[in-house]
């Protein structure tokens, strides 16, 4: 009977330890497994989730405009005071809900395709309707100096300006500074030129494009990243490796993200790549998420990150390439003075932030960041925060621009572009994935925990059943 005791006993601590085992070994084996599917369902091809979510995103895109509204127009143009502004807002519209366009499987591992601009009103998600009216920059008179600087052609753009009555400042609707009206200034100029603009014109019905990005099927850690776009590899606008594309979109990333990964990703609107860093993580809908941040160092000073220097290209508005917080992309934009920041001038210099009156900057409200799924690399939800200036400068020959003091960043708006994973597309993701990495791992541990809490409970009734026996 004892030696059917311990056989028993031995039996089980056997068992405990095959089981241990067993779960230590699926660890391997079960990231393998979830390795293979990963790398079939992540691929860019027609049939995996990814394709899917690629081709249409898999929730509903919003753009919201805060537009700044000059509360003291008089002073500003009289005695060239400081703008105090108030932002009015949201206006929000619906973007990014047309299914990319020309889509093309190249031979070298590639897809080419076109993103459709379409934009549309959501009255109820907004502060007011699009025929609300604020006191804005006027966009034509301001751009003249900077488009034609000499001395002649500035008195001629006086002339018309002033038959058209047109000053500094102008009352539009929200509607018609995001996506255009025809300006009475250019339409008294006698040159064939097209006299309406906006913000945002044109927009509805252009394409963004034409992008070329891996697949993933020859290289899986290639997968969404841009190959080239409009058919280049730099974009023209930019000196050094400031000029290159680089990253994906940022609807995805090539899967298995690191927390001490630098996520990279190409936005048109500011015309450069960016970069995001890990911040923490984020539980959205029951699917654990990575936050990556832009941080305060993309928008920072050459002086400060020297990797930025290329970004500098104007060496008497950047104060020797001293500022921090605002990008000129007026190459990217025809000579048109635009500058870009994050909103409220956000990380921006205080002699910047300082110029005008009525902005505060918070990190929590006008931060950009991306929530990455770090097994697939799909980004669930996102905010693209940023915010779109105009320089102003003196022009002594242009009367409306006579009592401008000196050269300042004039704040137009401030956009949010953000999406979360929607309910069905989260369930969906919950059972297809994240569900079954998150089973696997927990067998895995009962396993373990079972089998060595036998294993150790087995042997140690065997010691003690034997050390009673030899007494």
């Amino acid at each position: 009977m004892g030696c059917n005791r311990n056989c028993g006993l031995l039996t089980g601590a056997v068992i405990g330890a095959v089981l241990a085992i067993f779960g230590g070994v699926l660890i391997p084996v079960g990231d393998n497994l979830i390795g293979k599917a990963i790398k079939k369902e992540a691929v860019i091809a027609n049939g995996t989730i990814a394709f899917e979510n690629w081709l249409v995103p898999g929730s509903s895109v919003y753009r919201q405009f805060w537009v700044f509204h000059v509360q003291n127009p008089s002073e500003v143009l009289d005695q060239g005071a400081r703008p105090k502004l108030e932002q009015r807002g949201p206006y929000t519209y619906r973007v990014r809900y047309l299914p990319k366009e020309n889509i093309t499987e190249n031979s070298d591992g590639t897809i080419s395709y076109m993103l459709p601009n379409v934009a549309r009103f959501e009255p109820d998600m907004s502060v007011g309707t699009e025929n609300d009216t604020i006191t804005c920059l006027n966009l034509a008179v301001v751009a003249a100096p900077a488009l034609y600087t000499n001395t002649f052609i500035q008195l001629l753009l006086n002339t018309w300006i002033k038959a058209s009555k047109s000053s500094m400042l102008q009352n539009r609707t929200v509607k018609e500074l995001l996506w255009g009206y025809k300006d009475p200034f250019l339409n008294k100029v006698p040159f064939p030129l097209d006299p309406v603009l906006g913000v945002f014109y044109p927009y509805n019905g252009t394409f963004d494009g034409l992008y070329k990005v891996y697949t993933g099927k020859e290289d899986i850690q290639k997968t969404a990243v841009i190959e080239s776009y409009k058919n280049k590899r730099n974009l023209s606008y930019w000196e050094g490796h400031c000029d290159l594309v680089n990253g994906t979109d940022g609807a995805s990333f090539p899967p298995f993200v690191k927390k001490d990964q630098i996520l990279r990703f190409f936005s048109s609107d500011i015309c450069r790549s960016i970069y995001g860093v890990f911040q923490g993580k984020r539980d959205v809908k029951g699917i654990s998420l990575y936050r990556f941040t832009v941080p305060r160092e993309a928008f920072a000073s050459p002086a400060e990150v020297r990797d930025n220097y290329c970004f500098c290209t104007d060496e008497v508005i950047s104060k020797n390439c001293t500022i921090a917080g605002v990008l000129d992309i007026s190459a990217c934009k025809g000579g048109r003075p635009v500058f870009i920041s994050l909103p409220h001038f956000l990380h921006a210099s205080d002699s910047v932030l300082h110029d005008v009156e009525g902005l505060s900057p918070n990190e929590k409200e006008h931060e950009t960041f991306l929530d990455v799924e770090p097994i697939t690399g799909f980004t669930l939800h996102f905010a693209k925060r940023l915010q779109v200036n105009l320089l102003v400068k003196p022009a002594p020959k242009i009367e409306a621009l006579s009592k401008v003091k000196k050269p300042y960043i004039f704040p137009l708006l401030w956009l949010n572009e953000s999406a979360v994973i929607g309910d069905a597309k989260a369930e969906m993701f919950r059972n297809k994935v994240t569900g079954r990495v998150q089973m696997l791992s927990v067998l895995q541990m009962v396993l373990m925990i079972t089998g060595s809490v036998l294993f150790l409970a087995f042997m140690g009734s065997y010691f003690i059943c034997r050390s009673k026996k030899l007494k």
